[in-house]
């Protein structure tokens, strides 16, 4: 009798293979060239791009490339090691200690990516530990999670009174932890902070906040969503990503002393890997000098944020209060999000396709982002290509077959 082959489970799944049969195949499109006036060539021609994360605009940066340069020519290209063994530059210190300062922490752990830094967070979750956690946090976060070896219990999104439930069942013997987003990734919206932070003291629990899409982004300093509703204090560790607002690749965990000095000898995610290199370490330093010291960029991309949610919901589309440069239109389903994507493309606009499993719920969504490159009329192209596109996908089918409502009569 012959053994099952295990790469047998190895296909496409027939969702996908529906939207490459159908041409409108969304995902791995290749970009060529960085990010140049809020466009960038992809699919061989130039678009504008209303799917980055690159909130600052800074990932094209000449700064950031010239540190990165300058650094791989005195150190270069890798480190060949771990943090724990031979992999550990100055240079990595040296942005630990800005990094921390700057985020109100003890103490820093630079690590390879953003994600890497969520899964660290795994070494705080032990068994006599519960998690409780946003149904809508972030894929690194439900991952973290399960290679932990503390029960997982999930709020409704930003429910305030189930987070309350959940925490009341949480027995004295047991170490209680709330794990949320600052920013959510995908819809653009901001946590309950306020509400976290008064169930997490009223219980005696740890509150752990992922910043990665708010970090650099959000509060007068550009500190986050802590620094944003005033609320640093209550905020015991947090992660941040170099990859949205500090423009190139990396990731960074902030917390107590004592905190990131056990996370430095237990987290395996970091323990294990290779860390960061030169050219991307002195990029983030380089970022974060200019978040520091640039505040226009903040006020450049949540201007920007603002038209692109008041000409949405003059359209006709529900979209939530936050204020944040990411929004997300609900498609009724993958192959109407990705026939509305086409449609995009084809009007010069390259927005994000999310769909289930990588999106709360069973809800496809078109993800729109602006960023501090965009210009005015940049933004006024990005909804006239949606108001296009959305007049093009009505006429074809009832305006509640696409996720939404139809745009008002006036519009």
């Amino acid at each position: 009798m012959g053994r099952r082959d295990p790469f047998t489970k190895c296909r496409l799944p027939q969702e996908v293979e529906a939207l490459v049969a159908a041409g409108v195949y969304p995902f791995y499109l290749p970009v060529e060239g960085r990010p140049r006036g809020g466009e960038v060539v992809a699919a061989g021609r130039r678009v504008l791009l209303a799917g980055s994360n690159d909130y600052l605009a800074l990932s094209g940066d000449p700064r950031l490339a010239a540190a990165g340069v300058a650094a791989t020519e005195e150190l270069g290209a890798g480190n060949s090691g771990s943090r724990v063994l031979n992999g550990t530059l100055a240079l990595h210190e040296r942005l630990e200690r800005e990094l921390a300062a700057f985020l109100g922490h003890e103490a820093a752990m630079v690590v390879s990516t953003g994600y890497q830094a969520n899964l660290a967070l795994s070494a705080l979750f032990g068994p006599r530990d519960v998690v409780v956690a946003d149904r809508h946090m972030h894929a690194s976060l439900i991952d973290a999670a399960r290679l932990g070896q503390a029960e997982l219990r999930r709020y409704r999104h930003n429910d305030m009174a189930h987070l309350e439930t959940l925490l009341e069942g949480v027995g004295g013997d047991r170490g209680a932890m709330v794990l949320t987003e600052g920013m959510f990734s995908v819809g653009g919206d901001l946590c309950d902070l306020p509400g976290v932070a008064k169930h997490a003291q009223r219980h005696g629990a740890r509150v752990v906040l992922d910043s990665a899409h708010d970090a650099g982004l959000l509060g007068a300093g550009g500190r986050g969503a802590a620094e944003h509703f005033g609320l640093g204090a209550a905020v015991d560790v947090q992660t941040v990503t170099f990859s949205k607002c500090f423009g190139t690749l990396g990731g960074a965990v902030a917390g107590p002393r004592h905190v990131v000095d056990y996370l430095r000898h237990s987290a395996r995610p970091a323990l294990f890997s290779a860390s960061l290199p030169p050219s991307c370490t002195a990029a983030a330093l380089a970022a974060l000098d200019i978040i520091r010291t640039e505040p226009q960029r903040r006020r450049a991309v949540l201007a920007a944020a603002e038209r692109l949610r008041a000409g949405l919901t003059r359209l006709g589309y529900t979209i939530p209060p936050g204020g944040t440069p990411t929004v997300a239109l609900p498609m009724a389903d993958a192959l109407t999000c990705c026939r509305f994507w086409a449609k995009l493309l084809e009007e010069g606009v390259l927005a994000n396709v999310m769909l289930p499993p990588g999106v709360p719920g069973e809800q496809p969504l078109i993800r729109l982002s602006v960023t501090a490159a965009h210009t005015t009329a940049q933004v006024d192209r990005i909804l006239e290509a949606v108001a296009t596109v959305t007049g093009e996908m009505s006429g074809e089918r009832p305006a509640h077959a696409l996720g939404h409502r139809r745009p008002n009569a006036r519009d």
